[in-house]
């Protein structure tokens, strides 16, 4: 009688038979994404061509790894181990490594870094900054031994020989390349001495030309308050800097021509030509004044200036007939008021002056009675000693004092016995 198997069986089986099997333990496969959604931790896919679907399995660790984002629909190629997963009953691809098939990793992120810095704006034309017409001033970054900088130097002596050259000595190509391009723009930028930033290297591949790609140098460039010209490869190469430079040069040598003047004829067309923008300026600014001062004077106010202060004369006439109405009545309404009060006062006055007048008259009386003339006219006297001291009573004196008697009439001496 057969024996039958249960499904964990039969699957723990199949299971074993993929992990030993030594063409599935390293698997080199070709095809398409499908059903890719980014999910936080380890991403779960397929696979598919024409024929068939695979799913694949890729954790967090490699995916990590890689420098380009997945697309629904794009090629790859994947290296990984096939295993099957008992619970389900189903087999997939564990994905270790993976790149882009056809037009190769690089060109898949650049494109990819584009779509998105273009989204954010940074390739915008509103953003780009004009190149100054004469640069007294100029900084370089790239290598100090290519062909580049001597290219640059040659063209600025020969074109425009009072311009400073500034070289910022920069890894162009290879590790660490970006992130020294993008330091190096920082640092150009924290001098306000710069008209122009010029940054290049010679041509290459897209490997070598990689370093101008990176968003740390394309946002670097995009801060820049200097302008910068873009002068990386030959005239078929294009990169990110390309894109977010305010200036975009095939060769370094035509980079060198667009931070300079063009040829003393330039300069002295430029000359002329800032020469006929004054002209015009001040021309129609005269224009202007001129038609000013012409409407000016064919204006009422200058054929008729009385009729300048025609409404101000009025004015100062109402005003003036409405000051002596109410100068008038105010006088009016005070002197009611004044006779009002003195009709009021002149009793209460007359009273308070009579009764002084009669405490005046008492006073005076009681002053007459206290008069000392008076006094010694009713037969009094006043008797004093030799020092004048007056004499109260008799036992003030002694005998043989001589004494003054002060009558009404007159004063006569006296001895005590």
């Amino acid at each position: 009688m057969a024996e039958y198997l249960t499904v964990s069986t039969l699957t723990k089986y199949l299971a074993s038979k993929f992990s030993r099997d030594p063409y599935l333990e390293r698997v080199y496969l070709t095809g398409e994404i499908s059903n890719f959604r980014q999910r936080p931790h380890h991403q779960y896919f397929a696979i598919k061509d024409e024929g068939a679907v695979i799913q694949a399995n890729m954790w967090s660790g490699q995916f990590r790894k890689l420098d380009f984002k997945l697309e629904d629909g794009m090629k790859v190629l994947v290296v990984g181990k096939i295993s099957l997963y008992a619970p389900g009953g189903s087999y997939a691809i564990n994905i270790e490594t993976m790149v882009p098939d056809g037009v190769g990793a690089l060109a898949v992120k650049f494109e990819q870094l584009k779509k998105k810095l273009t989204a954010e704006g940074l390739f915008e034309a509103r953003f780009k900054q004009a190149l100054p017409q004469f640069s007294k001033k100029i900084a370089v970054v790239t290598s100090p031994s290519g062909a580049v900088i001597r290219d640059i130097i040659t063209t600025v002596q020969r074109r425009f020989p009072i311009a400073e050259l500034v070289l910022y000595p920069t890894k162009v190509q290879g590790e660490g390349a970006a992130q020294e391009i993008a330091a190096n723009i920082k640092r150009a930028n924290l001098r306000d001495t710069f008209d122009v930033l010029i940054i290049g290297r010679g041509g290459g591949s897209i490997e070598d030309l990689w370093g101008f790609n990176e968003e740390v140098v394309v946002r670097a460039i995009f801060e820049s308050k200097i302008p910068v010209i873009s002068s990386v490869g030959h005239e078929t190469d294009v990169t990110l800097a390309d894109f977010v430079a305010d200036a975009r040069a095939a060769t370094p040598t035509a980079a060198a021509e667009l931070a300079t003047p063009n040829t003393k004829m330039d300069l002295l067309a430029f000359t002329k030509d800032q020469e006929n923008r004054m002209i015009n300026r001040l021309s129609l600014l005269l224009r202007n004044k001129r038609d000013q001062v012409e409407k000016l004077a064919r204006s009422v106010v200058f054929r008729q200036p009385e009729r300048l202060y025609d409404g101000h004369i009025q004015k100062v006439d109402r005003l003036t007939e409405r000051l002596s109405a109410l100068t008038e009545q105010k006088i009016a309404a005070n002197q009611h008021r004044y006779e009002l009060t003195a009709r009021q006062l002149i009793p209460l006055y007359s009273k308070r002056v009579e009764h002084q007048k009669n405490r005046l008259e008492n006073a005076y009386q009681k002053l007459i009675l206290l008069d000392i003339s008076k006094i010694k006219a009713r037969g009094f006297s006043v008797i004093t000693d030799k020092n004048g001291k007056i004499i109260k009573s008799v036992s003030e004196v002694n005998r043989g004092d001589k004494l003054l008697i002060d009558l009404y009439d007159g004063q006569v001496n006296a001895v005590i016995e």
